[in-house]
């Protein structure tokens, strides 16, 4: 019985926040869990840069406003030889970011 309501207080809770605050806690929820995902960056339609084993891409934030800033960053593993496999000295996580305006790129997650 215990359960029951605390599943229907939390629904009542979830669907009294506003949008932004359902999507902040459905990443908090997937960055909880964790993904395995992949960036992949394009000039043109040439892929240039790809990034695996990334946990999550975070949109920045203003200091001093808090409004939401044109790029995106995260950490990953860079696929230097861009094989979509990793290989031996492509094992660090390095940070990266790209702009949301003028980047070609696409996010997704490893269907392996």
């Amino acid at each position: 019985m215990k359960q029951k309501i605390l599943i229907l207080t939390s629904l009542i809770l979830l669907s009294a926040c506003t949008q932004e605050s359902q999507n902040k806690i459905g990443r908090a929820i997937n960055n909880w869990t964790g993904t395995d995902g992949i960036l992949e960056v394009y000039a043109g339609n040439k892929l240039v840069k790809r990034f695996m084993n990334i946990d999550k891409l975070t949109t920045a934030s203003g200091t001093s406003n808090g409004g939401d800033r044109p790029y995106r960053f995260g950490y990953g593993i860079m696929d230097t030889n861009l094989n979509g496999k990793l290989d031996n000295g492509e094992s660090k996580k390095v940070y990266f970011e790209f702009s949301d305006y003028s980047t070609s790129y696409i996010f997704y997650e490893n269907p392996e």
